[in-house]
């Protein structure tokens, strides 16, 4: 059992967990698309970040509802799943919880302009929203309240004398002090504090705002009442910016450390992190600032979605046309191309012509990647395969059609011979550079395998029949993270029960971390292609790291290339990494999958034509493909 929150917050630390929306953002998701939807949607990836948390020493976890009143969901035309979401919410983390961790419903500002306007928003109608979140946490069974990244002082106290109304539970109340220790309305860390109190509540702090030592300043203006209260503190990683299409919270986790640990001398009692924080953040927290870790009873692996196996996944899925095509005795190898930004195809097509005499399988073909407008990959594709007999694979996003859209864009790839769909959910739409664009994602990779893989036995998504079975090879992208791979692995377990059957990952530039993710991974009947992408230059090195999610490229290789001065001599080194990076990795991989860089063919055609000269056969697990 649990002890008394309060009571246990007198004389001991209490260790929380870190962003949620920030690091759904990392793992790929858009910005702002309501993160709390997923709690419905996506209930596997929500209860995995729970577990993330734990694991890393939480003893404190959030409910992922800070945006779930019907205010701001009502944005979303989701305002009638309000009381769903935030039961589903409260389920998941109590999941994982178990019986030793606190689960805090998150609860965040309405959503509406303060002051309240006349006539458009009532003090009565506020708490209702209030009420109708809290009643439903209340009702899912959490331990305590958090209301937290409050701005306005009024509608904090507002907040925290509805949920009194409701019932006597412990609550935290924190608000955002941007800078000097006060809010944005200049109002001062203190006199919060001191209103939070008297409206009800038993923990009072700070989190967000402008990063690590604006929260130190806020603590320290809340010191005053730390024989009276727990304080309580959880700040963001800095304050982010936009590196290319990647927003970057610059704090390091030691630099954290040091700050904690002066707040927990002012008085804070609970400590965690905001926007920017992650596992990793929390395991320095409980690993520097000797936060004692209680023996965790943890819970059973989630119900619902995953124990519930739905028609779809029990049927037995097709390998499809590009797998069966491939030779049994040799490495297969895709490349990538990009369709051209203009109208001008030609040298594509050359391009294609020659990776076949190479040696290549396949010629993939992005779909407008980074949202950047290009020439459309299915008429490419099919040219391509029209002309030089070569088997061709289109990316088919989410974001660029709907539910419709999707289904006549598989239908017309059957119609025109296409062997092999790469099923992704797209880049956000919010890089493009087509203006007013915006993303549809009325499914996302998960729904769009499923799609895919109806069509293959003779259905639509409505279930009437297509009078045809479509032959395509699902394919499906994969990120490994060697430091946490757990969450994309179920992911990709979860595709391959839905119909994937091969998958192109991320370029990775480590043949320690290939050979780690073919070990993790090999237990599934997917073949796993490695990206190999040649680098060209030094600089093209740093740009790919810093600003290209999901890319890391070693740092020794970073500065070998920087000893160059010629990009020339730069082109070179890198050419030779990737040679002996391929070679490394022979052996075990079950295919290459060569990523042409800034398209151009000629690389990747030479480093093909060297591969089919070294005779490498890979893993072999094709041929259990072409004999199954």
């Amino acid at each position: 059992m649990k002890p008394n929150f309060t009571d246990y917050l007198r004389d001991k630390v209490l260790l929380g967990d870190g962003a949620i929306g920030t690091y759904l953002y990392s793992k790929g998701l858009e910005l702002g698309k309501d993160t709390e939807r997923l709690n419905l949607s996506e209930p596997d990836l929500i209860y995995s970040i729970h577990e993330e948390y734990i694991r890393a020493g939480s003893q404190f976890i959030e409910t992922n509802t800070f945006g779930a009143n019907r205010c701001k969901l009502q944005e979303s035309g989701l305002d009638s799943k309000t009381r769903d979401i935030n039961l589903a919410g409260v389920q998941l983390a109590k999941r994982a919880a178990g019986q030793d961790v606190y689960v805090a419903g998150s609860i965040g500002p309405s959503g509406m302009d303060f002051p309240l306007s006349t006539g458009e928003a009532s003090e009565e109608g506020l708490q209702e929203v209030f009420r109708e979140q809290i009643t439903a946490l209340l009702d899912g069974g959490v331990d305590l309240l958090l209301f937290e990244t409050f701005t306005h002082l009024d509608e904090l106290v507002l907040a925290i004398k509805t949920a009194r109304s409701i019932a006597d539970i412990a609550i935290v109340a924190q608000m955002a002090y941007p800078s000097s220790g006060k809010t944005a309305a200049g109002v001062d860390a203190l006199t919060c504090g001191e209103a939070a109190l008297a409206a009800g509540a038993n923990v009072v702090g700070g989190n967000c705002g402008r990063g690590v030592s604006s929260l130190l300043t806020a603590i320290e203006h809340l010191s005053p009442l730390r024989d009276q209260v727990p304080l309580s503190a959880f700040p963001n990683a800095g304050f982010p910016e936009i590196v290319g299409h990647r927003m970057v919270y610059p704090a390091e986790p030691a630099y954290m450390v040091k700050a904690l640990a002066e707040m927990i001398k002012l008085g804070a009692r609970l400590v965690g992190g905001c926007c920017g924080t992650t596992p990793v953040h929390i395991h320095e927290f409980q690993q520097h600032l000797k936060i004692k870790r209680r023996p965790l009873v943890r819970s059973a692996s989630i119900q619902g979605d995953t124990d519930q196996k739905n028609e779809e996944t029990t049927t037995s899925h097709i390998n499809g046309a590009l797998l069966e095509s491939l030779p049994g005795d040799e490495l297969p190898i895709i490349v990538e191309l990009d369709p051209p930004t203009h109208l001008a195809v030609d040298g594509v097509i050359d391009g294609a012509r020659e990776l076949k005499k190479s040696g290549a399988n396949a010629i993939s073909l992005g779909e407008n990647p980074l949202a950047i407008l290009r020439a459309d990959n299915l008429s490419l594709a099919h040219l391509i395969h029209e002309k030089l007999d070569i088997q061709t694979i289109i990316h088919l996003t989410c974001r660029d059609r709907n539910i419709l859209g999707l289904q006549s864009q598989i239908m017309g790839a059957h119609l025109l011979g296409i062997s092999g769909i790469l099923a992704i959910t797209g880049d956000p739409a919010t890089s493009s550079d087509q203006p007013g664009t915006s993303g549809v994602f009325d499914v996302k990779s998960f729904g769009l395998i499923r799609m895919i893989d109806l069509f293959n036995q003779g259905h639509n998504l409505a279930g009437k029949a297509m009078k045809a079975q479509t032959n395509f090879s699902i394919g499906g992208a994969f990120s490994f993270r060697p430091s946490r791979p757990e969450v994309q692995i179920r992911r990709l377990e979860r595709k391959a029960e839905l119909g994937l059957k091969f998958v192109m990952t991320q370029p990775i530039f480590d043949a320690a971390e290939i050979e780690q993710m073919m070990e993790a991974v090999n237990h599934l009947e997917l073949l796993i292609l490695p990206g190999i992408f040649p680098l060209i230059s030094a600089r093209n090195a740093d740009f790919l790291h810093n600003e290209v999610p999901g890319i890391s490229i070693p740092e020794a290789l970073r500065k070998k290339l920087w000893q160059y001065e010629k990009v020339e001599d730069q082109r070179k080194c890198a050419l030779d990494y990737t040679r002996q990076l391929m070679s490394d990795v022979s052996d075990f991989v079950d295919g290459l999958y060569l990523i042409s860089p800034l398209n151009k063919w000629e690389v990747t055609a030479e480093l093909t034509r060297e591969i089919r000269a070294a005779g490498w056969q890979g893993s072999g697990k094709v041929k259990k493909f072409i004999q199954g």
